[in-house]
């Protein structure tokens, strides 16, 4: 488990850690990533039972479809406190360090949480010399805050923009 400190707006420093993702967390991953996804759905008119049904296809996918490309990434739910707040997947390959997903709670964004976690792996990186790389929907809105972390756009892969950031550009 890593301990990060995190600044709040009331100036304490919540205490943010990582642990492993265990098969009790299964209902609170779903959580996490259906959270992600309510902007986009909201704009289908589908009524909650397609909803639903849309969200646990996708998210089956989702979990089977990362666990195959990235077999030994570290695969971790972000706690502040006792909390679990959200959702991390690390890949440390030999050449990059890959930000495969993190997503918080909605509740919990906004905060300088994913930038903390974000700059963690990034330092990481540094110290290895290597670059950290990620993919993120073109139209997304993370797109600006990767780059106001020094993420650069090299590449695109369908919908998606390949980013990285490299320790000589953050």
């Amino acid at each position: 488990m890593k301990d990060i400190a995190a600044q709040d707006q009331g100036g304490a420093a919540p205490v943010v850690t990582l642990r492993p993702e265990q098969p009790g967390d299964e209902g609170f991953l779903y959580e996490v990533y259906a959270s992600t996804r309510q902007e986009e759905l909201a704009l289908t008119g589908w009524d909650e039972a397609m909803r639903r049904a849309f969200l646990a296809q996708q998210f089956g996918a989702m979990r089977v479809g990362y666990r195959g490309s990235f077999p030994a990434a570290e695969f971790a739910i972000i706690l502040q406190g006792a909390e679990p707040v959200g959702r991390m997947v690390i890949d440390r390959g030999a050449e990059s360090i890959r930000v495969v997903d993190l997503a918080l709670l909605p509740a919990h964004c906004h905060r300088g949480l994913g930038t903390l976690l974000l700059r963690r792996v990034c330092a990481e990186a540094a110290a290895a010399g290597r670059p950290v790389r990620l993919s993120v929907l073109k139209q997304n809105r993370a797109v600006g805050w990767y780059e106001r972390l020094g993420f650069r756009r090299i590449a695109e892969a369908g919908p998606y923009d390949e980013m990285e950031w490299r320790p000589e550009a953050g």
